[in-house]
């Protein structure tokens, strides 16, 4: 099993990167077969955010790494793809929560499916226990 020499010389920031690329991307081409619903990264980032939960605006705003003009926009868009709902928060006029509907859920499960597909293609690729390492590893404290 050769790496990709055009992977070879990279550090590991690099590296990273290139692979989040490479399995957003071959996620995003496997939902577009799948689906006539077009979901951004970002969009898909706060879906999986708000998933089963109805947090305020404001909150999701705070813990992802998007600025509020943006999710705002990403909010707007979608709601008008019926993906979620913003409704006002109970006993207050500025809040607003956010949800998602039941096609936004049923969106949001059928692209983990595909998520969970392309690990299965990575496993087989380079060998389960070597996909759990390298999953214990990401998850380990970095101290950064």
């Amino acid at each position: 099993m050769t790496p990709n020499v055009e992977l070879q010389n990279l550090n590991l920031i690099d590296l990273l990167s290139e692979r989040q690329i490479a399995t957003r991307r071959i996620t995003e081409q496997a939902w577009d077969e799948e689906s006539e619903i077009r979901i951004s990264n970002s969009e898909w980032v706060i879906m999986a955010h708000i998933y089963k939960q109805q947090p305020t605006i404001a909150s999701v705003t705070k813990n992802l790494d998007i600025t509020r003009q943006a999710i705002h926009k990403f909010i707007k868009n979608l709601a008008a793809k019926g993906l979620v709902e913003v409704k006002n928060v109970e006993n207050n006029k500025k809040e607003k929560c956010i949800r998602l509907t039941a096609l936004g859920e049923v969106c949001h499960e059928k692209h983990e499916i595909l998520k969970q597909r392309l690990e299965v293609q990575i496993a087989n690729k380079i060998g389960a226990d070597q996909l759990n390492i390298l999953k214990d590893m990401l998850k380990a404290d970095w101290g950064i």
